[in-house]
């Protein structure tokens, strides 16, 4: 396929065009945004990479002994079949699992991003066929990014879409803010991503000019390049998980020195007191107490919370603070600091949960509606929170507290997986491998071979987001895209909803699922809601043939009005919010009430428990990669250049490096009890001493598959994070951070092999 034209398409890293051309595809940046992201440079190997799925293929010990557990998943070969042969042998296992255990029995995994497209979204798209063909299957809720703050905040101030999206804006930071505290950071990495699609990179430039004007930024993390330099920020480092109990030393000041603002808290408060008496109780929460156990000087304490008082100050909280043991803690106290400002409420100012964290938040939404994929409706009651899959498989039947009430897991016979890969973003992967060795069969819809793909029974490929046809668009982004295919379909891939709809039809439910749209039908459907709330507004509303032939069509913002926090800062009686009280809830009585010794009832210094010890003295950070989106594209220009001696680059302080005798570009080891991984060290003073950081996303890649426990030579810091949840309250994801010793990696280099295909077992029928 060789184009001339430049044809319209999205990522979540940005809207673009690109043509096909001999030398292959050539992209340019979508010509509104200020910053486009490097991300772009990893599409266009990613085509006829050798690491892309070419054909269906089976596990053989599945296709020999039938489904069943088997802990030879991720060391077994595999067999190419035919599509036809393929999917019959996948619809007769989902008939089987349906009519003997129910569609209980069937979890839908799929956590991911994907596409941007609205249409050939995986996740869509997998349980529209699960809800459609099946009756329903085990769902997860929540996500890995805000697992703890996805369920804390509706019960103390408002849902993640009020307080995240729907909030303080970048105009508004850039115009009005005099002071932002942002604990751990707002790094462009974060927000140069948006599911659905981001038009517009617009964080930077509010940033500098916030910085011009006059504002303060103060970055609150142990990675100095949190923010970006734009931001002209202070770098304040502090002991990984700690954060809270700066927060609260913090708090502590303003109330010693009565600088914090009483009236606000007596009219839009609740449990004000239960607070002020936490902080005045022994130990008092003082400046010198939380020194001791953050490693700032009390001084600097003191003069920040005087630096806050009487000003325009917004305080922050990243998604980064609440992947961790107690996540709760931060995301609750931060809001509660803010609210001693008083500057909740305020353009510029207050409590923004996750400023950066992604491309939506600090913006205003679109006033029409975005297209979606209805995914219809789910039966089975049954589910779990995300990251608590490895405990689902591995321990049917047994209970787990979350949000105040009791819950079994589930007996699950199939894992159906599309669009996403757990081996990227989960924990402890030797445990996730156990687990999943437990199930009847395992089902992988890939366009790569992941790690995931490589454990699966059976892996269907599937078309990159390049070869399809979609809509790209976003609730706050003012573009809708007309995702024009750009490549012909890799080897025998094919499009999620084809493989759908030829299963539904094995099933005798095709009509239920396509409803009788083909895929320009459907994006004709999904169009037409946009299109009309356009017309009503009297805006240009292009008829579906106009729009899939031009360059996108702009959309209509709504007014930047500070959402459910400036209307109840403004008539906090008329406007109360959805919590118990109707007011922010700085203590409260209900999750108080579910006896929760790992979340109290109100915010609170819970000492982490793991914290280095002699065995593994340093703290890891395993945060987002600012190379890929996740694990997406591990292969592409962008990550592959940021990867030293074909492994993923490990950050370590000077000192540290010094004390292990590593210097710069050597190979290293990290370690702890769960497990080992290699990765190249750059000696750096962007990370704090103490600390060593290693991105996650480099795809796992363990040198023997035959042990129980082996070295991932690629750089997967999830071989050593923790697979246990932010407490009783939320059960979100801690992997964030871990403890763990690095040295120096002596012997026989092994070769990385993430990315090479494995070799059929049998030829194709």
């Amino acid at each position: 396929m060789t184009t001339t034209a430049w044809l319209p398409h999205s990522s979540h890293w940005g809207a673009f065009s690109a043509r096909m051309g001999t030398a292959g595809l050539e992209l340019r940046p979508h010509p509104a945004d200020p910053d486009p992201s490097a991300l772009l440079h990893n599409m266009p190997a990613a085509l006829n990479h050798r690491a892309r799925v070419a054909q269906p293929m089976v596990r053989r010990g599945w296709l020999e002994r039938g489904p069943g557990p088997d802990a030879r998943r991720g060391r077994d070969a595999f067999v190419a079949l035919p599509w036809d042969r393929a999917l019959d042998l996948l619809g007769a296992e989902l008939a089987r699992v349906r009519d003997s255990h129910g569609p209980g029995a069937v979890f839908g995994g799929s956590y991911g991003w994907s596409s941007a497209g609205r249409f050939h979204h995986a996740q869509s798209q997998v349980h529209r066929f699960l809800n459609m063909a099946l009756g329903g299957y085990v769902r997860s809720v929540n996500s890995y990014s805000a697992g703890a703050s996805g369920v804390i905040l509706p019960r103390i101030v408002g849902t993640m879409e009020d307080v995240a999206r729907r909030n303080v804006t970048w105009e508004a930071v850039a115009e009005h803010s005099e002071i932002l505290l942002a604990f751990g950071g707002m790094a462009l990495k974060n927000s140069a991503v948006a599911s659905g699609g981001i038009s517009r990179h617009v964080e930077r430039g509010a940033m500098d000019q916030a910085a011009r004007r006059g504002c303060q930024f103060i970055c609150i993390g142990p990675l100095r390049d949190d923010l970006p330099e734009e931001a002209r920020a202070e770098w304040w480092p502090i002991r990984p998980n700690t954060d809270t109990a700066l927060m609260l030393a913090l708090a502590h000041t303003l109330l010693a020195e009565n600088l914090h603002d009483e009236a606000f808290l007596a009219s839009h408060t609740a449990g004000w007191p239960v607070l002020r008496d936490y902080l005045l109780a022994a130990p008092a929460k003082t400046a010198e107490w939380a020194a001791g156990i953050t490693g700032i000087d009390a001084a600097r304490i003191r003069d920040l919370a005087r630096r806050l008082a009487g000003r325009r100050s917004l305080i922050t909280v990243a998604h980064s603070l609440q992947r961790a043991e107690f996540g709760e803690q931060p995301v609750w106290m931060g809001l509660a600091l803010a609210a001693m400002l008083g500057q909740i409420g305020l353009p510029g100012g207050g409590y923004h949960y996750a400023l950066g964290a992604l491309g939506h938040t600090g913006r205003r939404s679109v006033a029409v509606p975005i297209a979606a994929l209805p995914q219809g409706s789910n039966a089975v009651r049954a589910f779990i929170p995300v990251a608590r899959i490895a405990d689902m498989l591995l321990h049917p039947g047994e209970g787990y507290d979350y949000d105040g009430r009791r819950y079994a897991y589930p007996d699950i016979r199939m894992v159906y997986w599309a669009g996403g890969n757990p081996f990227h973003h989960h924990q402890d992967l030797n445990r996730l491998r156990r687990a999943f060795a437990r199930v009847d069969t395992l089902v992988v819809h890939e366009s790569a071979w992941t790690a995931t793909a490589r454990h699966a029974d059976i892996v269907l490929p599937a078309t990159l987001t390049m070869e399809r046809e979609d809509i790209g668009g976003a609730p706050t982004d003012p573009v809708l895209i007309p995702m024009r295919r750009l490549a012909e379909p890799f080897g025998q891939a094919r499009d999620d909803f084809a493989i759908f709809a030829a299963l539904a039809a094995r099933l005798g439910r095709e009509h239920a699922f396509t409803e009788g749209r083909d895929v320009q039908g459907w994006l004709r459907h999904l169009y037409e809601p946009t299109r009309a709330a356009l017309a009503e507004r009297g805006l240009p509303a292009p008829d579906f043939e106009d729009f899939w032939n031009g360059p996108g069509l702009d959309l209509p913002f709504a007014p930047d009005d500070g959402g459910i926090l400036r209307r109840f800062r403004d008539d906090p009686a008329g406007q109360a919010l959805h919590t118990p009280s109707g007011r922010i809830e700085l203590a409260s009585e209900v999750i108080a009430g579910f006896g929760y010794a790992d979340c109290p009832g109100h915010p609170a210094w819970i000492a982490p428990q793991d914290v280095p010890h002699a065995a593994a003295p340093l703290h890891l950070v395993a945060n987002q990669p600012a190379t890929r989106l996740h694990s997406q594209l591990d292969f592409g220009a962008t990550s592959q250049a940021a990867k030293r001696r074909g492994r993923e680059a490990m950050r370590i302080h000077p000192e540290d490096a010094a004390a292990r005798g590593i210097a710069d570009g050597d190979v290293v080891r990290l370690f702890n009890a769960r497990g080992a991984c290699l990765a190249t060290a750059t000696v750096s003073d962007d990370v704090m001493p103490g600390v060593v950081h290693l991105p996650t996303g480099a795809w796992y890649d363990p040198e023997d598959a035959a042990e129980d426990a082996p070295l991932c030579v690629h750089g997967n810091p999830n071989v050593l994070t923790r697979d246990v949840g932010t407490s009783s309250l939320a059960q979100g994801c801690t992997g964030q951070l871990t403890t763990v010793e690095v040295e120096r990696f002596i012997g026989n280099l092994p070769p990385v092999r993430a990315f090479d295909p494995p070799v059929p077992a049998l030829a194709a029928e």
